[in-house]
């Protein structure tokens, strides 16, 4: 969910913004289509074999047609994919080591 987050920083330039999806995003300042695309993702990412006829019916009563709704499957799905492969690979994970050990008090 991270890279999510960076990449929707990076897109908005809105830092509050960010810090409060990765809060909570259900308490976060979004319109009404921006939760629906966003519970809709994240039980895709949790569960994609529930997604049900109900969850497009809630994407197009907030405004969304069937190409909306297979843009936000493939777009969600790719980024779950890509995240996935490069956890497994350990790519980022250096870096992150390496700014961890960075700021470790030496013993």
């Amino acid at each position: 969910m991270e890279s999510h987050a960076e990449f929707l920083r990076r897109v908005t330039l809105d830092d509050d913004l960010i810090a409060a999806i990765r809060e909570d995003y259900l308490t976060a300042p979004l319109t009404g289509p921006e939760r629906a695309i966003c519970d809709y993702v994240v039980q895709l990412t949790k569960d994609a074999v529930k997604i049900t006829p109900a969850h497009h019916e809630r994407l197009r009563a907030a405004g969304f047609d069937d190409t909306a709704i297979l843009q936000i499957t493939l777009i969600a799905s790719w980024f779950n994919y890509i995240n996935r492969v490069a956890d497994a690979l350990g790519v980022g994970r250096e870096l992150a080591n390496e700014v961890g050990d960075s700021i470790k008090p030496s013993v």
